[in-house]
This record gives structure tokens, sequence and C-alpha cells, in this order.
């Protein structure tokens, strides 16, 4: 299937009212799927779907539930699982619920999708899975041990595409985000990502937070470059399946860099603020994005000061 057609096809997106998910939704929906989305508004908003509601089949639900992943594969040709529980610090403080939703709910997504003999299942995964690795950058086959309930959860989420895959001989590609920024992504509650935080804050004129010493990197990946990916894995060859790929710019950028250039784009007149370092947050991170061009043709084309202009509030 050329990138490019998904002209009739019946795509499910799980997670779809979501900050990445409904970004997908609109790409789907533009380039002429038939579009359903799957999501329980626990995290997800319906704000995101406003461009593309009147467009797509909206399943309100949770993926805890097997008969509600059943139902959501009706006439299915590719599912874009991205429905999960995000955020290191939340699962930190309760590891039970995103190991529920993470782990169980992926399981029935996956045994849905294979009852339904599914074309293909693009699943979310994370860079979380690398853990306590040191290596730099970061490289498919070198993951270590997990450093939170949400990296454990990851990394069994691509432990059953791979039983699935080899059991079933479904076709399942894993993405491995790194550190996804852009428009609709939530700056509020206690668990919200540092894109966002830092925004919110210069934006009212606060100073951001920082935990630790700032000198820990991310590789900060634009949602348009996470959709292409999400297009590029649902329709690569079928060589390419039964795997995950880091998708990530290939960058690194230090959150006290980060913090200027957010104060820089917004205008804020504030410096951030240090607070001490966070349990189970990674100091370093970066993507060797090398398999993820060579076998899905995925490269970001995103720079950051560009993303985070776009980003903007």
């Amino acid at each position: 299937m050329d990138m490019m057609d998904f002209t009739g096809r019946g795509v499910l997106v799980t997670g779809g009212a979501g900050f990445i998910g409904s970004h997908l939704v609109d790409e789907l929906v533009t380039r002429g799927a038939r579009v359903r989305v799957l999501d329980n508004f626990f995290s997800g908003r319906r704000e995101n779907l406003a461009s593309s509601i009147d467009r797509i089949d909206l399943l309100e639900g949770d993926i805890r539930d097997i008969s509600t992943c059943q139902a959501a594969m009706n006439n299915i040709d590719v599912v874009f699982h991205q429905a999960a529980l995000g955020s290191v610090p939340r699962s930190m403080n309760d590891p039970a619920t995103s190991i529920d939703v993470n782990i169980g709910g992926t399981a029935n997504i996956f045994s849905a999708a294979r009852d339904a003999k599914v074309r293909r299942l693009v699943y979310a995964s994370s860079s979380s899975v690398y853990g306590d690795s040191t290596r730099l950058p970061k490289k498919e086959g070198e993951e270590g041990k997990p450093l939170s309930p949400y990296a454990l959860s990851k990394q069994v989420d691509e432990q059953i595409a791979d039983t699935f895959a080899r059991c079933f001989g479904m076709e399942v590609v894993g993405l491995r985000y790194f550190n996804v920024y852009g428009p609709r992504q939530d700056p509020s509650g206690p668990y919200a990502a540092v894109v966002p935080r830092f925004f919110a804050a210069c934006i009212q004129g606060q100073s951001p937070t920082i935990f630790g010493d700032g000198m820990q990197s991310r590789d900060f990946t634009f949602v348009a470059d996470v959709v292409r990916a999400n297009l590029l894995a649902a329709s690569a060859p079928p060589a390419s399946c039964g795997r995950a790929y880091n998708v990530g710019a290939g960058g690194t950028t230090r959150i006290n860099d980060l913090a200027r250039t957010i104060i820089e784009v917004t205008g804020a007149n504030v410096q951030p603020r240090h607070e001490p370092a966070r349990a189970g947050d990674v100091p370093f991170s970066q993507a060797d994005v090398t398999d993820a061009k060579t076998m899905l043709g995925f490269e970001a084309t995103t720079r950051l000061k560009e993303g985070l202009l776009a980003t903007k509030p």
C-alpha cells in the first residue's frame, strides 16, 4: 500500500482523542481513510477531534474491556494502537493502573486484532524501554532494565507484539517514541510533559520548573514527524514487520537549553527554577534512527526551534 493512499480503508486509532492520536486521526481523514476512534477520554479530549469529528466513527470505551476492543475491530484493515496511560511519574505513584492499562489493554487490542484478521497493527512503544542502558545514541537491541513501571509496561508490550507476530503470523510494527511534542499537548496536571509545562509557565510570566540540574538530555520529536512514522509503518513491506523501531529526531537537547529556547520563543522575562530530580527519569536520551530510515523510510524533518514555534499556544 502506498503511504499516501488510505482511501476507503478501515482504520482504528486507539487513544485517538489524545495528543498524538488526534494528529494521526486528522492526517488519516485527510488521506481518505474510514477512521474509527476508540478512547475512554481519561486523558484524551473531545476538542482534539474537533476538525475531524463529523468524518469519524467515535467509540467511547476502555481498552481494558475485551468486548469493546472486539467491537472496535469490525471492518478494520489497519490498527494504530496509541492508547496508553503515559508518564513515568504517574506510574511511580500508581504502578498498578499503568500496568493494567498498558499491558492488559494492549493484550486485549492484539487479541481482538488477531480474531478480526486485521492486516497490520502499528503500536506505540517508548524510548523508556532503554532503561538503565547508558549507551548513546539509543540503538535497538541494546535495551536495559526498566527504571519505572511505565518503562516495564512498554517492554512487556513489545514482548506481547513479538509473541503475537511469531505465534499468529500477525504483521506488527512497534514505534519507540522519543519525547514527542507539539500542539494539543496538555500542560495541566502533575504529569504533564516538559514542553507544554514550560510554555504554560512562560506565557503566564512564571519560571519554568526544571527537575534536577537540567543537564539531562532528550531527543525532542515533533508530532508531525511521529504521524508520518506511523503511516510509513502501516505501509512498509512485510519484511519490516515483527520488531520495534526508534522514532526520534536523532538529536539531543539539554533541558536547560530547552528552557532557554522556550523563554526566547515566548519572549518571557523569566529564569528557570530547579527542584529535586524525579525518581525514574532517564538522565540522557538520543535515538539512533538508522533502522527506521532503512526499513521504514522514516527520517524526522522538523528542527526543534521550528517545532517549538509551531507548538507555541
